[in-house]
């Protein structure tokens, strides 16, 4: 099987439209979290989230093809631009049959389906936007970033709700390592804080309800959380072939080693007893990337804010990595971006990487009052240095999915 680095990222979140500013953000623990001011959300039951706000899809794409794109699509397009600049790779004819695009998304173009479904009401089915169908596709930003770049190896849409992002990019790792591309573009994309979005979300009592306290309502392990927080963003990442990447001179960012992928069979919302699934899916990313428990040295949790969530994990990490799970720092990057969904697993293997890369290790914010069940090291409030040198980021998504990504510093 081949080796497979990591020699681009990208990044648009609530924190910032670039890597930098995203990072920056984490490190300072500042949230991302405020009322929400896309639509009037006066009559909502929640009324703040994570939203990626002022983001111009033009300076990635033509102003005509933005007007015929879903947000979602604009920045995932955004951050592919972003992750192929840093990577340096140029996509030429030759290369492009040996270059694909793996991007998912939980819910795809909502922003598409919400408006045009009130022009359907409002003014009749012949004024419905031929571009309807295009922009909602979840496949939309695979293949517009296809279309952008001209790539034309696997291109396709991964949709496994929040542990989309983690699939993307274990399947993208999965088809260098087997020889059918040689470059992959892979990750998530997530826009969906829409009118129907948070009425859905909230009327499931899975969102926190602080609404006088935005910044403080994601709060991961806390014993006082109440629901997670939504949030928007997309997050790239460029993997390449070793071989490949060393014969064109590419900037190495980190090795991809290791990636699990289960399902608990359990519940469509809950995750299974104990954590079952997402302890396999560990098991199997230090499986297929030959470490032990005592070489994990950060683990990027899942870390939703949410009372089954956040304890199931704990019990996984536990019965994965054995007593050793008690000296492994740990953060949920969400308690500051909010829950980005379909994007989320690709956003924190970008930060996961970046805690390699810096030897310092975003916090979880608002941790207070800590759960007596939540009993490992979540690095609460302030971020923290160390030498770190492989990190593991964990997923898991309605429907019982479970992901699990290994990343080592490159050597």
């Amino acid at each position: 099987m081949k080796r497979v680095v990591v020699t681009g990222m990208g990044m648009v979140t609530s924190l910032g439209h670039t890597v930098e500013e995203t990072w920056k953000g984490l490190l300072q623990g500042r949230s991302g979290i405020s009322p929400i001011t896309s639509f009037d959300a006066s009559e909502y039951l929640v009324r703040f989230a994570g939203e990626v706000k002022d983001f111009d899809a033009s300076q990635y794409m033509d102003r005509k093809e933005a007007r015929r794109n879903d947000p979602f699509t604009h920045i995932a397009v955004g951050a592919a631009r972003q992750a192929l600049a840093q990577s340096g790779l140029e996509i030429t004819k030759d290369l492009a049959p040996e270059v694909g695009v793996y991007i998912g998304s939980g819910v795809g173009g909502l922003n598409t389906i919400h408006d045009q479904i009130y022009v359907l009401k409002d003014k009749g089915p012949s004024r419905v936007s031929p571009f309807t169908i295009p922009m909602l596709m979840m496949n939309a930003a695979s293949g517009m970033v296809s279309l952008l770049t001209g790539a034309q190896g696997p291109v396709w849409a991964a949709a496994s709700a929040c542990a989309t992002g983690g699939n993307a990019l274990g399947e993208a790792w999965e088809t260098i390592r087997r020889g059918t591309a040689r470059v992959m573009l892979a990750g998530g994309s997530e826009k969906a804080v829409t009118p129907l979005g948070m009425a859905a979300f909230a009327n499931m009592h899975a969102l926190s309800r602080r609404n006088d306290e935005p910044q403080r309502a994601s709060r991961p392990f806390d014993a006082q959380r109440d629901g997670f927080v939504m949030g928007e963003g997309a997050g790239m990442l460029v993997l390449e072939d070793l071989d490949f990447a060393l014969e064109r001179g590419a900037p190495i960012i980190a090795e991809m080693v290791g990636y699990g992928s289960t399902a608990d069979a359990y519940h469509v919302t809950e995750p299974a007893p104990g954590g079952e699934g997402m302890a396999r899916a560990i098991r199997r990313a230090l499986q297929t990337a030959d470490l032990t428990p005592e070489q994990i040295d950060y683990i990027n949790a899942h870390g939703t804010s949410t009372s089954f969530n956040d304890s199931t994990e704990t019990q996984a990490i536990k019965a994965a990595l054995g007593e050793h799970a008690y000296k492994i720092p740990i953060s949920s990057t969400k308690s500051m971006l909010g829950h980005t969904f379909g994007a989320a697993g690709a956003i924190e293997a970008a930060i996961s990487i970046l805690s390699i890369t810096n030897s310092i290790m975003p916090p979880t914010i608002n941790l207070e009052n800590p759960d007596p069940a939540c009993d490992l090291d979540y690095i609460p409030n302030q971020a923290r240095s160390g030498n770190v040198r492989v990190a593991i980021s964990n997923s898991m998504g309605f429907g019982g999915h479970n992901t699990c990504l290994a990343f080592q510093r490159y050597e």
